[in-house]
């Protein structure tokens, strides 16, 4: 019905569209030739083989894989057997979501996911042919460092010699598993300074490896071993497998450790049909056990590869681009490419000079307002540091100024303790045999302390609560929780009511241990909503370990506030985000990078990634600024060069600024 009255300054213009009808939903075709640049159509439309693309920071990788999963199900390839691995399930969920935009839901059934994920998937389907019990429990990293540090202090209750903190014992143990390294090795090259306690920390291994195995649980790093295991001792299970997922896809490439890299070339062993994606000058988290050379040997690993270079970048102007192809021309190793952009700018990046942190400070306390008075939204504006203590002086200047900021890397919502103590009750009622659970939950109740908890577990692990059997003093705080464990039997189970019953009874111990329990309160109600979402108790506890919620409620909170405000981060944590305008902050030599990589090719190398990952988070506006009087403790030194990684660039790169104070 059309009204009849319109008024002369609210014109309604209507469109006339045409309708046709379409027999099914899946006879559309993509207009690919029209959506995709040439490097992009090439990657898109190969189809059979070993594809290498190596995708410069901006140029549409997501756009790319979206468009080729889309292609490969156009050309009747059956989404079941496609594999899309990514390294957050956010990034795999994003990339299926905007495939089933551009062809129709059955996107939907790819397979895609975490490594993690999806190696856990496969672990609870062929459990019995590695010895493992089909409900194995996945410790986080939090979980692994208490258990080494029970064992540790089992082991060697009075230290003769200072050994390495549980995290770092961890910290060896993963990398060991990674980079397919025994671990004698890897003390030897990178934490040498504990060589003299070396036969301590194996043997401390050994126990850690022993204990993981008779409680039937897996940390982070099991899962892709025992997959590894699956794939390399099972023929059988690895051709099913390598046939079932017969076009592979992996997203950042250049983030994978060996154990992945293998695990790849498992998989693919009877086709050999795998498209990597990555950008070797995006390398940086070694740190994580990342192997920078996974990319650069693919060619070599896939015979006959297809190489395509992604070049043209959708994000920053060419100005800002100018500066980040040279940054990166210094790397002694990786593909060579040069990144342009249709993006055409007004501004070059500015190289800052101040004569103290503190001026550093206040002049981008200032510039950020010069900022908004130009237009620019708050939300659009990112500060980068090259570790997180980098930024306190400005962090002070901006409370001072009422300019409000978020900072990644706040409170994590999985390693808040309230959210842990939740977590053990439910992993018990799944893993009776999980003792570090079973010792957290004990602890948290009056008069049971560590001698106590080693005559009760036993009982509990063979689910026998009869209390009659223990000594009377127990009783009394044990009543409770026992009579929650008989009535959540596993044939009880009903997971939200199951949730909601634990927190009901977790409250009044959360009232006596906290005295912000109003604030922690949040936290259950929100991970009560979160159990809404599942009705496995397996796949719940599951998805919690691989990928947990970032933050914390009371931190989410916290940044909400305003919605438009500045964001503060480590470069490590902006990786793949973008901002119209940087700051970076703190590039002086000896800082950024770091002193401790001045000895080290690969150290260096990975340091100058990093200011090309900094530098390619601008679109339009990048400001570059380092101190000349930062002290630095390691060398005895004061610091006043800008990083060497923008020392000497010819003036049409970059401009040059003093910072001068008026009076």
């Amino acid at each position: 019905m059309t009204s009849e009255k319109t008024s002369k300054n609210n014109v309604q213009i209507r469109k006339k569209f045409t309708l046709k009808k379409r027999e099914s939903i899946s006879n559309y075709k993509v207009d690919y030739d029209s959506e995709l640049n040439s490097a992009q159509l090439e990657a898109v439309k190969t189809k059979d083989g070993a594809i290498l693309v190596i995708a410069g920071a901006g140029t549409g990788k997501t756009k790319t894989l979206t468009y080729r999963t889309a292609r490969l199900i156009e050309d009747e390839i059956n989404p079941e057997n496609i594999l899309l691995l990514t390294f957050t399930k956010k990034a795999s969920k994003e990339m299926l979501n905007r495939a089933t935009l551009v062809l129709d839901e059955r996107c939907d059934k790819v397979a895609g996911g975490t490594f993690h994920s999806f190696s856990n998937l496969i672990l609870r389907k062929y459990s019995a042919l590695l010895g493992l019990k089909n409900n194995f429990t996945i410790m986080d990293s939090v979980d692994s460092s208490d258990v080494i540090a029970h064992i540790t202090n089992t082991l060697y209750p009075k230290k003769e010699k200072r050994l390495p903190k549980k995290n770092t014992i961890l910290e060896i143990y993963s990398k060991s598993v990674n980079k397919e390294i025994p671990v004698k090795e890897i003390i030897e090259k990178e934490f040498y300074n504990f060589r003299d306690v070396e036969d301590k920390i194996i043997e401390i291994h050994k126990k850690y490896v022993q204990y993981k195995r008779e409680n039937s649980i897996l940390d982070y790093d099991d899962l892709l071993l025992y997959l590894k295991f699956l794939l390399e001792d099972h023929e059988n299970i690895r051709k099913k497998l390598s046939n079932q997922y017969k076009y592979i896809m992996v997203d950042e490439y250049q983030d994978t450790n060996t154990l992945q890299a293998d695990i790849i070339k498992l998989l693919a062993s009877e086709h050999n049909n795998v498209m990597a994606v990555g950008d070797d000058s995006q390398s940086i988290y070694a740190f994580r056990g990342a192997n920078y050379k996974n990319i650069l040997d693919f060619p070599n690993i896939f015979p006959d590869v297809k190489i395509i270079k992604l070049e043209q970048n959708y994000r920053s102007s060419q100005e800002i681009l100018n500066l980040t192809n040279k940054i990166i021309e210094k790397a002694t190793q990786g593909f060579k490419k040069k990144l342009y952009s249709d993006i055409a700018g007004i501004f070059k990046p500015a190289l800052i000079r101040a004569i103290n942190s503190q001026m550093e400070a206040d002049f981008i306390c200032q510039q950020i307002l010069e900022l908004l008075d130009e237009g620019i939204n708050l939300g659009d504006i990112c500060v980068l540091a090259r570790n997180a203590r980098m930024s306190y002086n400005l962090e002070i200047e901006l409370s001072k100024a009422n300019i409000p900021y978020q900072k990644f890397g706040g409170p994590k919502f999985m390693e808040a303790a309230h959210i842990k103590d939740i977590i053990a009750h439910l992993r018990i009622i799944l893993n009776p045999d999980d003792e570090i659970s079973l010792n957290r939950v004990l602890m948290l109740l009056k008069g049971i302390g560590a001698k106590a908890t080693s005559q009760i577990i036993p009982f509990m692990q063979q689910k026998n609560y009869n209390q009659k059997l223990l000594p009377s003093k127990y009783c009394q705080s044990l009543t409770p929780l026992f009579n929650l464990l008989v009535k959540n039997d596993e044939n009880n189970w009903n997971l939200q009511e199951l949730v909601d019953e634990i927190i009901k009874y977790y409250k009044n111990i959360l009232k006596e241990k906290y005295d912000d329990w109003q604030k922690r309160e949040k936290d259950l109600e929100h991970f009560s909503y979160l159990a809404t979402q599942y009705k496995k108790l397996d796949n719940f506890l599951s998805d919690l370990a691989l990928e947990p919620p970032e933050a914390s409620v009371e931190g989410m909170y916290k940044r909400n506030i305003k919605d438009d405000c500045l964001t503060i981060s480590t470069i490590h944590s902006a990786k793949g985000l973008e901002w119209d305008s940087v700051f970076i902050i703190g590039a002086v030599d000896g800082r950024f990078p770091s002193a401790y990589s001045f000895n080290s090719v690969d150290e260096m190398e990975e340091e100058l990634r990093l200011m090309y990952v900094a530098t390619t988070r601008a679109k339009s506006r990048l400001f570059i600024s380092y101190p000349i009087d930062m002290y630095d403790y390691t060398s005895q030194m004061i610091l006043t060069k800008p990083s060497r990684f923008l020392d000497n660039l010819d003036s049409n790169l970059l401009e040059l600024w003093d910072i001068e104070e008026e009076n």
